[in-house]
């Protein structure tokens, strides 16, 4: 019977089959069970006697049982983790919201327009109006193509970094930003949703210094939000920090999805292809050359210190005896969702409905993409698979080929570079 301790599994293994041991029962230091494996440079394969892992709590009772001469006996039983667990329905449902409602976020919060604006009467309310569209359009960044091809080669260049330089301290720095990012997403959620219900909420305002005037909901909300982010970061190794995790990721992915904007389908293609070439080479390629997965390395985070990236979303596995979490990155959100968002505006802008329009399609092509990644877990017995391998063909693909066959690809791909002005789509005709 031992204590986890600092010591690996196989140096305790081979302390207790040295020492006449007939097995070994490690009690964990937490109420989980992690997994036991040699280590790389490990060639100690010479162990006869079973070794297990139990809980903290087994352990004290399993001790209770000894200290008090009672006969112990143990049952060994190693239950079979499901490939795929019901866990993932949740993880399709979080990712399926998160794109939808970050692309009817700005129509469905954004200033309605009414007859009253179009009054002659009321010059100074719409004036208003195209100020408050002109600040919404000067928040937003539209993403070029040599930006699309830097980002990836710079995410592959800070997914390399953490998987050589993986540390506690690193994790813990990227943590803080995530927070900051899960504030600032959080903060412009609340503050929206309650403007929209209260119009004079936000209307009484306080000077901050280096800040000018604030508004007082601004900085109760601001306050609240920075609290539950304190709150999290010092409880983000307990079991339940999983939920506080998926609603600072999901803010931030709206918040981020609502600034970063795709100009065209041009720039798209070139940002997915890139991304689509970059999941499946760190995927599947990397093992080639770094022995491992980087992506799923990355993933998984450090085994030593507990600590691990925070971008991505967790729900824990339902039905595995085993625990564990399954999850999704935020690329495999973000990089589909500013297609989907690109395509809203687009049907919007150019005033199609739901039939002739591209977003249902593509919302669907989404929904898709995310239900054959997971059946492609479940045939390759739970190798982790590269997301956008599906979700750009199911995206990307769905737009290219309706395009087509509605004579529309070339507008999508140009769109927003050479528009016609209005005299020439619609000529005023000769007195």
């Amino acid at each position: 019977l031992s204590v986890r301790g600092e010591c690996t599994f196989t140096a305790k293994a081979v302390a207790a089959q040295s020492g006449g041991a007939a097995a070994l029962v490690i009690i964990n230091n937490k109420e989980e069970l992690d997994e036991m494996a040699c280590t790389e440079k490990d060639t100690s394969l010479n162990l006869s006697i079973p070794i297990l892992i139990i809980t903290t709590s087994s352990g004290d009772a399993l001790k209770r049982s000894i200290l008090q001469n009672k006969k112990v006996e143990l049952l060994l039983y190693s239950p079979k983790s499901p490939v795929v667990d019901y866990a993932v329905a949740f993880l399709w449902l979080m990712s399926v919201g998160t794109v939808f409602i970050a692309s009817v976020w700005s129509h469905v919060t954004g200033p309605k327009k009414n007859d009253e604006q179009y009054d002659e009467l009321s010059p100074k309310k719409s004036s208003n109006n195209d100020a408050t569209k002109d600040d919404a359009e000067d928040e937003t960044l539209d993403i070029s193509a040599m930006g699309a091809i830097i980002f990836v080669i710079s995410a592959s260049t800070f997914l390399v970094l953490l998987f050589f330089f993986m540390s506690s301290w690193f994790i813990v720095i990227l943590t803080i930003f995530f927070c900051i990012g899960g504030i600032q997403g959080m903060h412009n959620i609340i503050t929206t949703l309650i403007t929209m219900r209260c119009n004079q909420c936000g209307q009484k305002k306080v000077k901050v210094p280096l800040f000018g005037n604030v508004s007082i909901l601004s900085l109760m909300v601001l306050l609240f939000c920075f609290v539950v982010a304190v709150i999290w970061f010092l409880n983000r190794k307990a079991s339940y920090a999983w939920a506080g995790q998926n609603i600072f990721g999901i803010c931030l992915m709206i918040n981020v999805l609502q600034v970063a904007r795709l100009p065209n389908i041009r720039v798209a293609t070139i940002l997915l292809c890139c991304a689509f070439v970059y999941d499946i080479f760190w995927v599947f390629v990397s093992p080639l050359i770094f022995k491992q997965s980087v992506m799923i390395a990355v993933a998984r985070g450090s085994k030593d210190t507990g600590e691990s990236i925070p971008m991505l979303l967790r729900f824990p596995r339902l039905s595995d005896p085993w625990g564990g979490y399954n999850m999704i990155g935020f690329g495999d959100i973000l990089f589909p969702g500013l297609l989907v968002c690109f395509i809203f505006r687009y049907d919007k802008e150019n005033h199609k409905g739901t039939v002739k329009g591209y977003f249902p399609w593509l919302m669907f092509g989404y929904g898709l993409g995310l239900f054959l990644t997971y059946l492609g877990l479940w045939v390759m017995n739970g190798h982790g698979q590269p997301a956008l391998l599906y979700l750009v063909p199911c995206t990307l693909g769905i737009t290219v080929i309706l395009g087509l066959v509605r004579g529309e690809l070339r507008d999508l791909w140009n769109y927003g570079t050479s528009q016609p002005s209005p005299a020439h789509v619609n000529p005023t005709p000769p007195a």
